[in-house]
């Protein structure tokens, strides 16, 4: 009989620099699903990538001085890296720059295009660089990105469209239908309610601000903006063909049936991918389940804040099963998770050395002190046995119901209730006690058996959780490897066996003061350099008064329309609305700025200076702006959305 096929992927990781621990701990929460899954017996296709297209990344190799691929080649190969590092089993790990992923996303938007759900028009917004996001003013919070709470800066260029309002209400009958589709529930609710019922603006889905994106086939002005191209991953990495060649992968294990992204990328994988399926006339991901953050002590991990912790780092000081142990489980099913150094170590020290570590090793020691290591099972039983088989026969059912609704960390604390178990029946059974008494001999031995039993189910269920730990705890009980069907039966271990002579030490207690000694030490180590500020040398001028300096008046001014100045290399001249009227200011600003870049700053004017033509243009004011020794100038404009006009004082 052939397994039932399973498909889950991660978001693709975007390649503009090294992943945090917040990051890892995705692949990381999908791996033990697709483990799990596998023991259960299903044809499992694990997929996990990066997403290597976009202005930010154009941005940061021309600073690092190397092509855009050159760039993402590097990060790539670091965020690789650090998945095998923590062990994941991933089938495909697909870029968005490889060839036959970057022809497929070209006939997707040709084909959308052509039958009109892609059309051409004007994208006029609010945008954020590091999410490559375009918001109205009412979406931002505080003027700033609501995703990522950065600055943003008014934009606006010809772009092509995805009608999301054509495909609302199939999207909106869709979610009602099916109310697994979008997990948790809290997340399904923030979806329909905030975005999908209050209505959707149709997706700009090209750009032409910057190169290092797919191009348009058809329009080589236009790269395909990031969603079109990162969202169909999930498709391209199976081997769809939009002609209708697909690969027996994509035949088999289309739709998804998870795909497991951060809660900050929601809106795109609930109503951008399912409206671009249903215009491919493809099905809809059986689920998708935005999981929490993991934050460093009390936010969110980001470089500017200093706050990063990285998984190699992690590991070098804990080992990667303990890391997995730690985000795995202290992660709750639908709020945030907390990180911080100490708790590692207080987890480290209490479940994983304590709990797990010592069970293990005290259960081998026995066996090799009173019986040369040798199992067997007398069956002497006693009703502390019963209780103890209760519990362990009943992990199982309990572990699959928390892994069937997604629940990673109560599932985990389910197998170390066994663990803990064990360790209550140790104290229960003395077996010092027993092995003073020559009449309780066979006694011991079952008690012994009972516990290397009840390891061996507790490490098998460990697997797709701790698959290092899971494994050196059956090598050195020389057990069988168990399949799923038999954790449901007790006494499956051979009487017989031997167990290993010298236990290894799973996990060793940590001194929380050694540990934080590192830590600074690393951290100092890793620190940036700060350079010493250069400020620069301005020429001080005669002091003015106050009524001196009221002659000039300063207002808000938006800027209309700009072009460049036709035979002026320096020059910009700009469309400017000051109130009631609109003035022509003709500016040096044409090598900090491009015309586009301009629309829509409010920017401070003077506009009580008398009028010049400057290469036979009018300008009718100044647009004030900053610079400095090294040549770089910034126009200056404001924090705040105030009106144009506004007097500036």
């Amino acid at each position: 009989m052939s397994k039932k096929p399973y498909y889950i992927t991660t978001a693709i990781a975007y390649t503009s620099g090294k992943p945090h621990i917040g990051n890892t701990y995705e692949i990381v929460l999908a791996d033990s699903i697709a483990r799990y899954k596998k023991m259960e017996g299903y044809d499992v296709f694990f997929q996990t990538g990066t997403d290597e297209h976009g202005q930010k990344i154009e941005l940061k190799a021309e600073a690092a001085g190397i092509t855009p691929k050159a760039f993402v080649d590097n990060v790539a190969g670091d965020i690789q890296r650090i998945w095998d590092l923590m062990n994941t089993s991933y089938d495909k790990f697909i870029r968005t720059t490889d060839e036959y992923h970057e022809k497929q996303v070209q006939k997707i938007f040709k084909k959308l295009y052509d039958q009109g759900d892609i059309y051409k028009g004007h994208y006029e917004g609010m945008y954020c660089t590091p999410c490559e996001s375009f918001f109205t003013q009412s979406q931002l919070v505080d003027g700033k990105c609501p995703d990522c709470g950065r600055e943003v800066s008014p934009a606006k260029e010809e772009a092509y469209f995805l009608k999301l309002s054509k495909y609302t209400d199939r999207l909106i009958k869709h979610i009602e239908d099916h109310p697994e589709f979008i997990q948790p529930e809290s997340r399904k609710n923030e979806m329909m309610n905030n975005f999908i019922k209050a209505g959707l603006q149709d997706l700009c889905v090209s750009r032409t601000s910057f190169k290092w994106g797919i191009p348009v086939t058809f329009d080589d002005k236009h790269v395909i903006y990031v969603w079109i191209d990162a969202l169909s991953n999930y498709i391209t990495g199976l081997g769809y063909d939009l002609d209708g060649d697909s690969a027996d992968n994509f035949k088999k294990y289309w739709p998804a049936d998870l795909h497991l992204i951060g809660k900050d990328i929601l809106r795109f994988h609930t109503i951008y991918w399912p409206i671009m399926l249903m215009a491919l006339d493809l099905p809809l991901p059986k689920q998708i389940f935005g999981h929490p953050w993991l934050l460093q002590g009390d936010g969110k991990m980001s470089k500017s804040k200093g706050n990063v912790i990285y998984a190699d780092d992690l590991v070098d000081f804990f080992g990667v099963d303990a890391v997995r142990y730690f985000v795995l489980h202290e992660m709750p099913f639908d709020n945030d998770g907390v990180i911080t150094w100490e708790l590692l170590v207080e987890r480290m020290n209490s479940e994983l050395a304590n709990t797990l570590g010592n069970l293990v090793n005290r259960t081998i020691s026995m066996s090799n002190k009173y019986f040369g290591g040798v199992v067997n099972n007398k069956e002497v039983n006693e009703d502390v046995d019963n209780d103890l088989k209760a519990v362990v026969l009943g992990t199982k059912a309990k572990v699959s119901a928390k892994m069937e609704s997604l629940r990673v960390a109560d599932a985990m604390s389910e197998i170390f209730t066994l663990f803990k178990r064990c360790n209550k029946y140790i104290d229960e059974t003395m077996p010092w006690a027993l092995a003073k008494d020559e009449n309780s001999q066979e006694r011991l031995e079952t008690v012994l058996y009972n516990l290397v039993e009840s390891i061996c189910i507790g490490a098998t269920l460990l697997e797709p959780f701790m698959p290092e730990t899971s494994a050196k705890i059956l090598g050195q009980l020389n057990a069988p490897a168990r399949t799923f069907d038999e954790l449901d039966t007790f006494g499956k271990y051979p009487t017989g066996t031997k167990v290993t002579e010298k236990p290894e030490i799973l996990f060793a207690r940590l001194d929380i003061n050694e540990v934080m000694a590192k830590v600074e030490e690393m951290q100092a180590k890793n620190a940036p350099v700060v350079e010493e500020v250069k400020y620069p040398e301005v020429e001080k001028k005669a002091e003015i008064t106050i009524d001196e300096f009221d002659k000039v008046q300063l207002q808000v001014g938006e800027v209309l329309k700009c072009e460049n100045v036709k035979g002026a290399k320096k020059l910009l001249v700009s469309q400017i609305r000051i109130g009631n009227e609109v003035r022509q200011i003709v500016s040096g600003i044409a090598k900090y700025y491009k015309p586009e870049e301009m629309v829509g700053k409010k920017v401070a004017v003077v506009t009580n200076l008398k009028p010049v033509t400057l290469c036979g243009m009018l300008s009718e004011g100044m647009i004030l702006a900053a610079s400095d020794d090294e040549g770089n100038l910034s126009v200056l404009t404001l924090d705040k959305d105030m009106i144009s006009g506004s007097e500036i004082c």
